[in-house]
């Protein structure tokens, strides 16, 4: 018998769950603001619509749970799903009417920040051992179209608060959380909701949970899921660190990978740093939160049963994706003089994940491209620890209150350049005014790094936008400087 499920939100991943759904003959009703649907948001928000002949909410986690038609779905006792959340129930539904004893295998990753990368490591890792792995859901690839394909034997889950918020009955083959801090508090009421959704990910938990004994939060998350018997009896709890480990935990030590966690099946000494390239800055100096998600994909593959000798050359191989630390234009010194390298993190949407990327750098080498949309952060602590990285900061977004407070509360004597939002035209663009005033404190030796610690879409389209101009016109500033 088919059931009527509305669908809130068409975009990538929504348009996939209509698919599934009508393929397999379900009633589908859609809504969206933006794109042709059966329904307007503004509409189900309101009292006029009844939720009385609706048996399933499949929402965009773009909607908070304050939204009002989710507290009208909620009253009306329906249930609200995330499509991960859909995709498992399609799982279990798949295998459970499968001859075969395991199907796919599901190992999923979320975090504040690193995600991504450390999604992209997993998958590389486990196609290199001949599985049929895709990434998928916050990643950019729906998790729906890829759960009804019988040719992938691993899913590996880039999974956001948002998502796990309207996750409940997912049991993974291996869990991790990369890190907490706070971020999206202003749809989640806080930080308390915020780790509270985040911490699903280790419920049900079967082969491996792999946490960062580095973040006492998610520590703690980790180490209370196993004492109240939410993880199963013979998942493995595995840390990763970026300090010498202790029993139990991945971690450095001497230039080396050290493994002494129960996964370790041979010499605790795994391979030396140095070995990955992607991991480290041209002179050697390691980024810290990149290799924090190689021991975390590592942890994982190694749960998911990776030969290591396998999972190691698989990560010398891994090349980071777009957005993250990725040098983009230089301006090679002359007569013997260092370069000017203008590097992009825009993936760094929040304070902990441009800390993180600021901290690599030398004493006052790094003109920071800043700012955005704060999500109801705050700056002052990113600003007080790494300001003495900082030559300059170059402040965009429509919002700059934020951190103009925190520069002037935390490190008054960094010299500041605001680019006013007011004047950003088609012909003089926000990221090009930022570019050329960068490039105007920049000495030889110095790092223009757009780590904007903030979220994209006040004044671009993604992300992705943002870094695609800022290597615009970074290439643009060098091409012009060249022959000067």
């Amino acid at each position: 018998m088919a059931h009527t499920y509305l669908v809130v939100g068409l975009g990538v991943s929504g348009t996939s769950v209509v698919d599934m759904l009508t393929a397999r003959g379900e009633h589908v009703l859609t809504a969206d603001d933006s794109k042709p649907a059966d329904f307007t948001v503004a509409y189900i928000n309101s009292s006029d619509f009844s939720f009385s002949s609706i048996d399933y909410v499949v929402t965009s986690p773009g909607f908070s749970p304050s939204t009002p038609f989710i507290a009208s779905a909620h009253a009306a006792h329906v249930p609200v799903m995330s499509d991960i959340e859909l995709a498992w129930q399609t799982h279990q539904v798949q295998t459970s009417a499968s001859s075969q004893e395991d199907g796919q295998r599901w190992i999923g990753i979320t975090g504040t920040n690193g995600k991504t990368t450390t999604t992209e490591m997993t998958a590389a890792i486990m196609n290199a051992s001949h599985e049929k792995a895709v990434a998928v859901g916050n990643i950019g690839n729906p998790i729906t179209a890829a759960v009804v394909d019988t040719g992938v034997d691993t899913m590996v889950i880039e999974l956001s608060s948002f998502q796990l918020h309207y996750t409940d009955s997912l049991e993974l083959d291996c869990a991790a959380i990369t890190n907490l801090a706070d971020d999206h508090l202003d749809w989640h009421g806080g930080f308390d909701n915020y780790a509270h959704d985040k911490a699903k990910i280790y419920r049900r938990a079967r082969r491996v949970v792999v946490y960062n004994a580095d973040d006492q939060c998610v520590a703690r998350l980790a180490h209370d899921a196993q004492r109240t018997g939410e993880i199963g009896e013979q998942c493995q709890l595995v840390g990763f660190t970026l300090h010498s480990p202790s029993r139990g935990l991945i971690g450095v030590e001497d230039g080396w990978i050290i493994n002494r966690s129960a996964l370790s099946t041979r010499a605790e000494k795994v391979a030396q740093i140095s070995s990955f390239v992607h991991l480290t800055e041209p002179d050697g100096t390691v980024y810290p939160h990149l290799l924090a998600d190689a021991l975390c994909a590592l942890a994982l593959a190694l749960g998911a049963g990776v030969d290591e000798d396998v999972a190691i050359q698989a990560l010398r191989d891994f090349a980071p994706s777009g957005h993250r630390i990725q040098t983009v234009a230089v301006l090679e010194g002359r007569h013997g003089e260092a370069n000017i390298r203008f590097v992009d993190d825009s993936k760094a949407t929040n304070a902990h994940a441009a800390a993180a990327s600021l901290s690599t750098y030398p004493e006052k080498s790094v003109v920071w491209i800043a700012g955005g949309l704060a999500k109801g952060a705050h700056f002052e602590e990113l600003v007080e620890a790494q300001a003495h990285v900082m030559k300059a900061a170059i402040i965009i977004g429509k919002d700059q209150t934020l951190m103009r407070e925190a520069f002037s509360a935390k490190a008054p004597d960094v010299p500041l350049t605001f680019i006013d939002p007011h004047s950003v035209s088609v012909d003089l663009p926000v990221m090009k005014q930022a570019v050329e005033a960068a490039g105007q404190v920049a000495d030889p030796g110095d790092v223009v790094l757009m780590a904007p610690a903030c979220a994209s879409m006040d004044q671009f389209v993604s992300y992705a936008d943002r870094g695609d101009q800022f290597a615009k016109y970074a290439i643009e500033w060098v091409n012009t400087h060249a022959n000067k």
